[in-house]
C-alpha cells in the first residue's frame, strides 16, 4: 500500500508488483509454516524492535497519509486485522494465498467483473468474516476516498460500478472498464481490509451494525466532489453516504484523529486495549498493553481461525529513542529481533545479497540476516512549497534544478562508507533490489551518477551566479524560471534517530553547499516529519525520512506516488505524460508501457533518489522461523517459535 512506511535500517513508505507468467509475482501458497500441534499452555515472550523514534500511533486500518506507515500497518494493525489478501512469500513480494482471508480473485467478462470468495475466517466476537465485511470497507472508501492514503483518482473505488453480495461467502465487483487483472489484484484488491459489523456504529455501546454503512448497496452511496486550489473534498449526499461518514468520523476519533478538524490526539491511545471496537479482531493477536512511546504487548487471539496459531504467550513491539539504545538492547540480550546499525557493523556486507560476519559481541547469541526491501528511497520534493519568498515550489518545479541536486548525491559512496555495504542505490521508480523482471537496463545504469561539474554547469547555464559555501542568486529570470534576485535557499526536514542517516543527510548538504545551493536542515522525529509532509501543508520544501515500500500496492506502477491527485503524492507532483503512462500501465495488457513509465520517471526526478539501506537484522538463536525476512516489511510472528 504505497504508503509511508519504514525499513528496518532506514526510514520511509509503499506500492505493488505483477506480470503474467512471472515467477516473482505468481500466486503463492507453498512454503507456509504448518499449524502448530502443541496443546500445552503457551509460555515465553518474543521481542521485536521498532525503528528508533517510531511506534504505532493509529489502530484503524483506514488511514490518511499522516498515519500511513510500516509501524502502523505492518507491525501493528496487521497483527490484529487481516487484509483481504496477504502478500509476501518468503522474501518474494508475491500474493500468498495461505495467509489470505479470501481465495484468489476470479476475473471474467473481459476483466470487467471480479468475483471474490471468502475463506471462512471468524471475528473474535464469533461472527464470520463475510463478503459483507468487504463491502463495508468499500462503502466507506466510496464515501470518503480522501480519507485513505492509497486513493488514486480513477482507480478503486471510482472504477467500481456496482457490488453484488451474492452470499455471506462471495461478492462480485462490476467494474467501469476492463483492467489489467494482475495490477488490480496487486494494487487495488490488496488495499482492502474486511471490517466487522461491530464497527458499523457511531457510539460506544451501540449494537453491532446499528448504522447503515456496512449493508448499504454500493450504488446507494452518492457524494459530490469539489476541487479547490488542488484540494479535493467529497460531501455525502445520500442517507447511506451520510451514515458512512458518521461511522468513519467515529472510528477515526476512536483511533486518535478528528477528521472534521484534522486534529490529532493521544487521548484515544488509553482506550485501544479495552475498546469494544478495537478488541474485535480476526488476526492471530490481540492487544494487551499499548504505549505509543513505549513497548506494546500482544497476546494470542484464542479465537483465531487462520492457518497458523501462535505458540508462545506474548509478542512485544519494543520502542527505542535512538539506534544506540536499540543496539545496546541487543548487546544486553533484551531484544530477540532487532537490527545492527552501521556504527556497530564490524565487517562490511559480502555483497548486496549476502551479509558479512556478525559483530563479535553478538555472534554467539544472534544470527545476522539481510533484509532487502521491495522499496525505493527518496527525499520528497514539495512542488507547491511557498518558502524562499514564495519561489521554493517554482524552483523545485525546474527539471534542471532537480538534476543538479541529484548529480550531487553520491549514492555509491554513501552505501560503501556509511552503510558498510549494506545498501543499494535508487535510480528511479522501481527498486534495483530485490532483483525483479521490472527494473529496466536504462534505470539500472543510473541516469544521474555523481558529477559536481555537471551540476555546476546546469546552474550556470540556467542563469544562476554560483556562490560556493554561500547562496546562489538568479541573474537571468528567463533562464532560472524564477524572478531575478531570487536566492537558491530551501529547507529540508529529516528524521533523526539513526546516526548513519543523519551522516548521509549532512554529506548531501555539504555537497549542495559547495555549489551555493543553500539547504537548511531541520531535524525531527519520523512521526513529526512524515506527519508534516502532506499535500495540504505548503510550508515544507524537501522532506527526507526514509523510503517507500511497495505495499499495499505491490506492482511498482507508481500511481499512488506520482499520479496527479493521488493520496500518497505528498509533494503534489503532476506531469501529464507520467499520468498517461501510469494509466496505460494499469489498464492495458501491453507491458511495454511499464518500461516507458519507469524510464520517464527516472529522468524526470519527481523526488530526490537516495540509497536504500539493507537492514543487517539480528535474530536471537532462541527464535526460529523468522527468516527469510518479508521484503514488504510485513511480519508473521505467529509463525515464529521459541526453542525449548
Amino acid at each position: 500500500m504505497g504508503r509511508i512506511r519504514r525499513r528496518r535500517g532506514l526510514l520511509y513508505a509503499g506500492a505493488a508488483i505483477v506480470a503474467a507468467g512471472s515467477t516473482l509475482l505468481g500466486l503463492a501458497g507453498a512454503g507456509a509454516t504448518k499449524p502448530a500441534t502443541k496443546s500445552h499452555a503457551l509460555s515465553g515472550t518474543v521481542t521485536f524492535a521498532n525503528l528508533p523514534g517510531s511506534g504505532p500511533n493509529y489502530i484503524f486500518p483506514f488511514e490518511n497519509l499522516s498515519f500511513f506507515s510500516v509501524p502502523n500497518q505492518q507491525y501493528f494493525q496487521n497483527l490484529m486485522y487481516r487484509p483481504l489478501y496477504w502478500f509476501g512469500t518468503g522474501a518474494a513480494p508475491t500474493l500468498n494465498l495461505t495467509y489470505s482471508v479470501a481465495k484468489a480473485p476470479v476475473y471474467s467478462n473481459g476483466n470487467k467483473t471480479v468475483t471474490i470468495s471468502m475463506n471462512g475466517y471468524k471475528w473474535s466476537d464469533g461472527e464470520a468474516v463475510t463478503a459483507q465485511d468487504v463491502a463495508f470497507w468499500l462503502n466507506m472508501y466510496r464515501t470518503n476516498p480522501g480519507g485513505y492514503a492509497g486513493y488514486v483518482p480513477g482507480t478503486i473505488p471510482d472504477d467500481i460500478s456496482s457490488i453484488v453480495v451474492k452470499s455471506p461467502s462471495q461478492l462480485v465487483l462490476n467494474l467501469t472498464s476492463a483492467v489489467n487483472s494482475y495490477w488490480y489484484t496487486y494494487n487495488e484488491l490488496s488495499q482492502i481490509y474486511p471490517m466487522p459489523m461491530a464497527w458499523d456504529v457511531t457510539a460506544l455501546g451501540q449494537k453491532a451494525g446499528a448504522e447503515a454503512c456496512a449493508t448499504a448497496p454500493f450504488t446507494s452511496i452518492t457524494v459530490t466532489k469539489a476541487t479547490v486550489k488542488g484540494s479535493t473534498t467529497w460531501t455525502p449526499v445520500s442517507a447511506a453516504a451520510k451514515s458512512c461518514e458518521a461511522v468513519y468520523n467515529f472510528l477515526s476519533e476512536q483511533s486518535g484523529y478528528n477528521p472534521t478538524s484534522s486534529a490529532k490526539s493521544t487521548s484515544a491511545f488509553a482506550t485501544y486495549v479495552s475498546s469494544p471496537i478495537w478488541s474485535v479482531v480476526d488476526g492471530p493477536w490481540k492487544l494487551q498493553t499499548f504505549n505509543a512511546t513505549g513497548d506494546d504487548t500482544f497476546v494470542p487471539n484464542l479465537s483465531y481461525t487462520g492457518p497458523v496459531k501462535p505458540t508462545y504467550a506474548k509478542f512485544v513491539l519494543q520502542y527505542f529513542t535512538s539506534d544506540t539504545a536499540e543496539v545496546n538492547s541487543l548487546f544486553g540480550h533484551q531484544t530477540d529481533i532487532g537490527y545492527l546499525n552501521p556504527q556497530n557493523i564490524t565487517a562490511p556486507a559480502k555483497s548486496e545479497t549476502q551479509a558479512g560476519p556478525n559483530n563479535p559481541r553478538l555472534s554467539s547469541s544472534y544470527n545476522i540476516a539481510l533484509g532487502p526491501t521491495w522499496a525505493i528511497a527518496y527525499g520528497l520534493y514539495n512542488f507547491t512549497a511557498t518558502g524562499d519568498g514564495g519561489q521554493a515550489g517554482k524552483i523545485i518545479g525546474q527539471l534542471y534544478f532537480r538534476q543538479a541536486m541529484q548529480d550531487l548525491v553520491d549514492q555509491t559512496l554513501y552505501v560503501k562508507k556509511l552503510d558498510k555495504g549494506y545498501g543499494s542505490p535508487t535510480y528511479g521508480p522501481v527498486p534495483v533490489l530485490p532483483k525483479s523482471p521490472f527494473v529496466t537496463t536504462f534505470e539500472q545504469k543510473n541516469p544521474y551518477p555523481y558529477n559536481a561539474a555537471k551540476a555546476k554547469a546546469l546552474l550556470v547555464s540556467h542563469g544562476w551566479s554560483i556562490v560556493p559555501g554561500g547562496t546562489d542568486v538568479c541573474q537571468v529570470a528567463s533562464k532560472c524560471g524564477v524572478p531575478k534576485g531570487t536566492k537558491l535557499s530551501l529547507t529540508m526536514s529529516y528524521a533523526t534517530g539513526q546516526q548513519f542517516f543523519t551522516d548521509q543527510v549532512t554529506a548531501e548538504d555539504e555537497a549542495w553547499s559547495a555549489l551555493g545551493i543553500h539547504v537548511a536542515l531541520i531535524p525531527g522525529s519520523f512521526t513529526t516529519v512524515a506527519g508534516d509532509a502532506v499535500p495540504s501543508n505548503h510550508s515544507w520544501d524537501i522532506a527526507n525520512y526514509g523510503l517507500w515500500i511497495f505495499s499495499p500496492d505491490y506492482y511498482p506502477t507508481g500511481e499512488e506516488l506520482f499520479q496527479t491527485g493521488a493520496g500518497s503524492n505528498a509533494g503534489s507532483y503532476s506531469d501529464p505524460t507520467a499520468d498517461k503512462l501510469i494509466k496505460a500501465t494499469d489498464f492495458s495488457t501491453n507491458n511495454s508501457y511499464f518500461a516507458k513509465y519507469e524510464n520517464y520517471l527516472a529522468i524526470q526526478l519527481p523526488y530526490l533518489w537516495q540509497p536504500n539501506t539493507i537492514a543487517a537484522n539480528e535474530v536471537s538463536k532462541t527464535v526460529t522461523g523468522v527468516t527469510p525476512f518479508n521484503s514488504l516489511d510485513a511480519i508473521l510472528p505467529e509463525t515464529w517459535h521459541l526453542k525449548g
